[in-house]
């Protein structure tokens, strides 16, 4: 008995200095490695780990560092970091093997599920930035993060009304929201709420695939040309759409978004290689 209590405060100092100490990588983060890897995710719902060179630095970092500084009030979430060295010791070599990450691809970003730690999802979006990895981490997870363009009060507001389908309860919630939206003193606020108030009428008038086609539709217009304003705008409309998708949408999104992105993938590899096939050929 006093074996096993011994072990446990061991254990628990481990992880506290291990969460706690006060590392290389920045705020809100945790520095893991080989040893506390395994350790320290099964005790998370979920964790959110990039694995990096040694000692990062660009924007990339930078926007990785916003959401572990956010994380502090969701404790359910741990944002971490692996350092990777291609020389000396090769420290944590052996995690970037295990999940088949090169130097060349730095960063990437896994989302681990503490019920399906052997299966992490890795993040595939080409536009890298803080409310991106955020709505990657709820899409996946569940988990919320203050995302760019929404208010916490409304996102649960929008939860609770794709939970129901009958359309008399909806429209109570829409009435309700109608009520917090004139309460706001901020106008930025106002402006964000009339878009949750926008999409609960427009649902209730089409129907839940309405969110659906919505968001393909967002996604299109991100694709395209914009100018740096109008992609913010699309990119905050996105994260609201999050809050609108039940846990099997937001399964069904990423299976299509993950196959989207094989497929650019996939596409801008071939385009190389035409590329460097009709180089050689004019070499000739």
């Amino acid at each position: 008995m006093m074996v096993s209590i011994k072990h446990s405060l061991v254990s628990s100092v481990v992880l506290l200095f291990v969460v706690f100490v006060d590392h290389a990588f920045g705020k809100g983060s945790v520095a893991l490695d080989s040893l506390t890897f395994d350790k320290v995710l099964s005790r998370f719902k979920a964790t959110l780990v990039k694995l990096d060179q040694a000692y990062p630095y660009g924007d990339k970092h930078e926007e990785f560092m916003k959401v572990a500084e956010v994380s502090r009030n969701s404790p359910e979430l741990l944002v971490a970091e692996v350092g990777v060295q291609d020389y000396g010791d090769y420290e944590n070599k052996d995690l970037a093997d295990r999940y088949g990450v090169k130097k060349d691809d730095f960063p990437v970003v896994k989302l681990f599920l503490q019920n399906d730690l052997q299966n992490p999802i890795t993040f595939n979006n080409d536009n890298f930035n803080a409310d991106t990895l955020k709505a990657f981490v709820k899409q996946n997870s569940g988990l919320r993060l203050p995302l760019d363009a929404c208010l916490e009060q409304f996102d649960i507001l929008a939860e609770e009304f794709v939970g129901t389908g009958n359309n008399q309860q909806r429209s109570a919630i829409l009435e309700k929201a109608q009520k917090e939206a004139q309460a706001l003193s901020s106008e930025e606020d106002k402006k964000k709420a009339d878009v949750y108030i926008k999409l609960m009428q427009r649902v209730i008038e089409r129907g839940d695939t309405f969110i659906k086609s919505e968001r393909e539709r967002v996604k299109n217009i991100l694709a395209g040309k914009i100018t740096d304003k109008k992609k913010a705008e699309m990119q905050g409309r996105l994260n609201v759409l999050l809050s609108f998708m039940t846990a099997a949408a937001r399964e069904e999104a990423t299976a299509a978004d993950a196959a989207a992105a094989a497929k650019a993938a996939a596409a801008a590899k071939a385009a190389f290689g035409e590329a460097e096939a009709g180089d050689s050929k004019q070499e000739l």
